[in-house]
């Protein structure tokens, strides 16, 4: 089992000058031989997180064991703070807010709400690449490319990880270092090299229930979504960019039943 602390790995990139995920976010990560589609399922409504975590552990189990197809699972949760395994206590600053579930994925707290798309990725790397680093670049680009479909540039910073935003109107953080927030948040776990977890977009959640965490444990910096840069669109109409642009990168899907919320 693995529990990808993203930033923790990034900052050792960075001392052992191993090739950016910049570079590695330019590999497609497709499966090999004849697997079938990879599932994708919306879900219906808000769904409640230890259920989420409960049907994803039973899906993983029966991917690794070759008895279920790879699925790409779009839920909303309500308001709630998740702990990953990195979180630092000082970093959730409003405990009774919203509730707060501990989670095996890597990184720190992250907030998940009605708004806001998560994506859990159940995709078996044994079919695709062993390579955690470029799998995480992968989510990276895909994102990247999501917000390009609407005309935003979305950044990958070495130091950082997820998908950033320049926000030239907004002071600068600090002398020649220019604002930039947050818009999409990754965070994984491995078991049996098959993933769970996966990534966050914000797409129109109230931004001010970040407010009762450090997101990410990254200090300094905002956070944003669509609407708050202008763009109000449906989540239908990010589902169907998110799917298309899934496909450029990790192969094709298949639509699945709805999975009760």
């Amino acid at each position: 089992m693995v529990n990808f602390d993203a930033a923790t790995a990034v900052n050792a990139d960075l001392a052992d000058g191993v090739r950016p995920r910049e570079h590695l976010g330019r590999d497609r990560f497709l499966s090999t031989g004849n697997a079938p589609p990879v599932e994708w399922v919306i879900a219906d409504g808000l769904l409640d997180y230890p259920s989420a975590v409960a049907e994803m552990e039973a899906r993983v189990a029966a991917i690794a064991t070759g008895t279920a197809a790879e699925r790409i699972w779009l839920v909303e949760h309500p308001p709630l703070y998740t702990a990953g395994t990195s979180a630092k206590a000082d970093d959730l600053i409003a405990p009774d807010r919203f509730p707060v579930y501990a989670t095996g994925r890597g990184g720190e707290y992250t907030y998940h709400g009605p708004g806001q798309r998560v994506v859990y990725v159940m995709l078996d790397l044994k079919r695709r690449r062993q390579d955690v680093r470029g799998f995480v670049a992968a989510l990276e680009s895909w994102a990247i490319a999501v917000l390009w479909r609407f005309s935003l540039r979305g950044l990958r910073r070495e130091d950082r990880v997820g998908v950033w935003i320049a926000r030239p109107d907004k002071p600068d953080i600090a002398p020649g270092q220019p604002a930039e927030d947050k818009i999409a948040a990754i965070g994984i776990r491995l078991r049996k090299w098959v993933s769970f977890h996966g990534i966050s977009l914000n797409v129109d959640p109230d931004l001010s229930h970040f407010d009762g965490i450090v997101p990410c444990g990254i200090r300094g910096y905002g956070v944003t979504s669509l609407a708050d840069l202008g763009l109000i669109v449906s989540m239908p109409e990010v589902d169907v960019i998110l799917r298309e642009e899934f496909e450029a990168i990790f192969g094709p899907t298949v639509v699945s039943p709805v999975i009760p919320s």
